[in-house]
C-alpha cells in the first residue's frame, strides 16, 4: 500500500561526445545514489498496530451517529412495535433519538466502540500487510508479481482472511456494542461489564458469541472486497495522477471502497445483527432455525427490502467513515515509519 518512486537510469544524461561522457560518468554514480535512497518506508509491528488502531476508533467516533441510526433501523421487525415504523425516515428517527433520549444518545454504546475498534482496526490492518505479504511469496504467485491478476488476488484473499482474523479476535466486544446501540428506552444493559455479566448469565457464556457464525461469513467477504477495490483503485489513481495527495486518495478511494463492500454483503450484516439481538433484555426469540432459516424468515415476512433495512444510513456511514479509516491509516504509517539509512 506504499506508493513507488521511479528513477531514471544514467544512461538518460548520457549524451555525445567525450565532454558529455564524463559528465554522464560522474552523474551516472550519483543517479545509483539517490535511487538508493527511495526505498519503500519501513514501519515496526507497534506502530503499524497503533496506526491501525487509531484510524479505526477516530472513524467510528466521528461516524457513530450514522451507525445507530443503521443498526435501529436493521433490526426493525423483530419486535412489534417496530411495526410503526414501516415507513422509516432516516431524520424522523433522528429526532426522535434527540427529543426522547438527548443529542448524546448518538454516541450510545460509543465507549465499547472504541473499546472494540482499537484492537480489530489494529489486528485488522497489521493481519493484512502480513497476509498480503505472505500471499506474494507463495511459489505460483511469486513469478506473476507485478501482474494485476496476482495483486488482486493478494488484496482480496489477504483482505478476507485479515477480517476474519480481526473478527473472531474481538467479537464479544461487537456483540456487546449492538446490545447497547440497540437500546433505546428502556435501559438494560448499563455499561460493558455489565453487559457481558447479564449475558453470561441469561444466556450463558456461548451467547456473547450469538451470531458469529453470520459475522464471519460476511466480513470475509465484505473486508476481502474493500481492500481489493481501495488498493486497486488506488493503484490506478496514482498511475493516473501521481503529484495528487496521498490523503485525497486515500479518503476518496477508502470511500469507493466502502460503498462497494457495504453493498456487496449488507444483507449479511443485516443477520448479523438480527442475530446478536436475539433473546436480548429478555425477550422471545425470533429467530429459531439458525443463519438460513432466519434469512428466509426475514424475506418471507418483508420481503427483499427486508435485507437492505437500513441500507441508506449505511451509505452515508460507510463513504466518510472508510475513506476516514483509510486516510488516517496511511497517514499515520507514513508519519510512524522511518526510512533506512546507508552509508554513503
Amino acid at each position: 500500500m506504499e506508493a513507488r518512486a521511479c528513477v531514471s537510469s544514467g544512461e538518460a544524461v548520457d549524451g555525445g561526445g567525450s565532454g558529455s561522457g564524463g559528465t554522464s560518468k560522474f552523474l551516472q554514480p550519483h543517479h545509483r545514489q539517490h535511487h538508493q535512497q527511495k526505498p519503500s518506508a519501513q514501519i515496526g509491528t507497534v506502530p503499524q498496530l497503533l496506526a491501525g488502531g487509531i484510524a479505526g476508533v477516530f472513524s467510528k467516533t466521528c461516524t457513530a451517529p450514522l451507525a445507530r441510526l443503521t443498526i435501529l433501523f436493521q433490526v426493525q421487525g423483530m419486535q412489534l412495535e417496530a411495526a410503526a415504523l414501516s415507513n422509516p425516515s432516516i431524520w424522523r428517527e433522528a429526532l426522535r433519538i434527540v427529543n426522547e433520549e438527548g443529542f448524546r444518545a448518538f454516541w450510545k454504546g460509543n465507549l465499547v466502540t472504541i473499546v472494540h475498534r482499537l484492537p480489530y482496526s489494529a489486528v485488522n490492518f497489521y493481519a493484512y500487510e502480513r497476509y498480503k505479504s505472505f500471499l506474494k511469496s507463495v511459489p505460483g504467485l511469486e513469478s506473476h508479481r507485478g501482474s494485476t491478476s496476482a495483486d488482486v488476488f493478494a488484496h482480496f484473499v489477504g483482505g478476507g482472511l485479515a477480517g476474519i482474523t480481526a473478527a473472531s479476535a474481538t467479537y464479544p466486544l461487537d456483540l456487546v456494542r449492538t446490545r447497547l446501540a440497540a437500546q433505546t428506552n428502556t435501559t438494560y444493559y448499563r455499561g460493558i461489564w455489565h453487559t457481558i455479566h447479564t449475558i453470561c448469565r441469561d444466556e450463558g457464556y456461548w451467547g456473547l458469541y450469538k451470531g458469529l457464525g453470520a459475522t464471519l461469513l460476511g466480513v470475509g467477504p465484505s473486508i476481502a472486497i474493500s481492500f481489493s477495490v481501495y488498493e486497486s483503485s488506488r493503484s490506478y489513481w496514482h498511475s493516473q495522477r501521481p503529484e495528487d495527495s496521498t490523503a485525497m486518495v486515500s479518503f476518496a478511494c477508502g470511500s469507493l471502497s466502502g460503498i462497494a463492500s457495504s453493498t456487496a454483503t449488507f444483507p449479511l450484516d443485516l443477520l448479523r445483527r438480527r442475530m446478536q439481538l436475539e433473546g436480548a433484555a429478555g425477550q422471545a426469540r425470533v429467530y429459531k432455525t439458525g443463519l438460513f432459516g432466519t434469512f428466509k424468515h426475514i424475506f418471507r415476512t418483508e420481503g427483499l427490502r427486508g435485507l437492505y433495512r437500513g441500507i441508506l444510513p449505511e451509505y452515508y456511514k460507510v463513504v466518510p467513515g472508510v475513506g476516514i479509516a483509510f486516510m488516517t491509516y496511511e497517514t499515520l504509517k507514513k508519519l510512524l515509519s522511518h526510512e533506512p539509512t546507508f552509508s554513503p
